[in-house]
């Protein structure tokens, strides 16, 4: 590793100190507080009895890849062969092999400010330079291809749905981008897990723009199975077998009962449910906590919210902290996410049911009148 440390993830440590607390309001953490499709939990006991323990091949159980490969024609029109996806240990294990197939040492990987802190760690691990580029609410937390032009990036990487800000990369944007790192020889790497949490808009793969793009997603957030560990990624066709082994070194293969519960997991009217219900909380949170706490652009998908809070303060950690030690009101400072103005910025989750974000917000709205 570089002479960068990687930094600690704050919403960690408002984690352990909310704990603390048995009537906390929790908008901290970033994982549905809703369970999975039943047909999940059946799928699990049915591998569990049938002894499912042994490893997997590591590209993943054939049988799973072939479904997310239906799952990308049904939702996108896009055909991927399964010999491309690769079944990886959360979208952990897929960010790592896609940044040691694009970066070498000593490159750069572009990255939005703010964005998912871990992406600039792994970065770090890497012997790679993280890159930001600052986005705003002017362009709707999106990159500009214009924000490129002579930049020497081994890789871009954008997420859409973005965390903390819930923006959704409009289609024109997300080919713009990808038509530049095409031109310049840019790897182009995109997050989506968020891909299906998406409540204005209609979201769009980089896939349907670069046949050669990365492509990152897992069961953790939309299909409500973090603690299982599974994600997977989709890589050139030309990389497959060099994606192979850097799973055979880094993790042997994808945790074998996720992926057994995982073949359940598409489950359209159950996951429908999923998405209004999460939509639902988010008008909710979006109309009560706006008045207090300014959003600037209301999200589209994921669920966060991105809440400026400048008129109270500049260092929105120290803010958090007050607010938990406080009213015992749990969410994330903006600092967590990059430099680009978080000092003035909290990240809200909506992945509560509403009765709780309600008691949250009647807690922030009393300790501020008294502020």
């Amino acid at each position: 590793m570089r002479d960068q440390k990687m930094n600690a993830f704050i919403v960690m440590d408002i984690v352990r100190e909310a704990a603390r607390y048995p009537h906390a309001v929790h908008f901290e953490i970033g994982q549905p507080d809703l369970p999975p499709a039943p047909a999940i939990k059946a799928a699990l006991q049915q591998a569990v009895a049938d002894n499912r323990f042994s490893y997997t091949e590591s590209l993943g159980l054939p049988e799973l890849r072939e479904t997310i490969s239906a799952h990308y024609q049904n939702e996108y029109g896009v055909h991927v062969a399964p010999e491309r996806i690769l079944l990886t240990p959360g979208t952990s294990g897929a960010f790592l092999i896609a940044y040691a197939l694009t970066l070498p040492p000593g490159s750069r990987l572009g990255l939005t400010d703010p964005s998912y802190p871990c992406y600039k760690n792994f970065a770090h691990l890497l012997d790679v330079t993280p890159e930001f580029f600052p986005v705003g609410a002017e362009d709707n937390y999106q990159l500009h291809p214009d924000q490129l032009h002579g930049r020497q990036l081994a890789a871009l990487q954008i997420s859409s749905p973005a965390n903390p800000t819930g923006n959704l990369y409009t289609p024109k944007r997300l080919q713009a981008l990808n038509e530049h790192c095409r031109t310049h020889g840019t790897a182009f790497i995109s997050d989506e897990l968020y891909h299906g949490l998406v409540y204005d808009g209609q979201a769009a793969t980089a896939l349907q723009f670069n046949p050669d793009a990365y492509v990152i997603n897992g069961f953790s957030k939309y299909f409500c199975m973090p603690g299982a560990r599974l994600g997977w990624v989709i890589v050139p066709e030309h990389k497959v077998r060099a994606a192979e082994i850097v799973a055979q070194n880094l993790f042997i293969c994808a945790p074998t009962l996720s992926q057994y519960g995982a073949l359940a997991a598409f489950d359209a009217g159950y996951l429908n449910s999923i998405r209004e219900q999460f939509k639902a909380r988010r008008d909710f949170l979006y109309q009560a906590l706006n008045p207090l706490f300014p959003i600037d652009a209301k999200p589209q998908g994921a669920f966060y919210l991105w809440a400026d809070v400048s008129r109270y303060t500049d260092d929105s950690y120290a803010f958090a902290k007050q607010m938990l030690a406080d009213i015992q009101v749990a969410c994330t400072p903006g600092i967590d996410f990059g430099r680009h103005r978080t000092g003035h910025y909290l990240r809200f989750a909506y992945t509560r049911e509403t009765a709780h974000m309600q008691e949250g917000v009647e807690r922030i709205r009393r300790w501020l009148a008294e502020r």
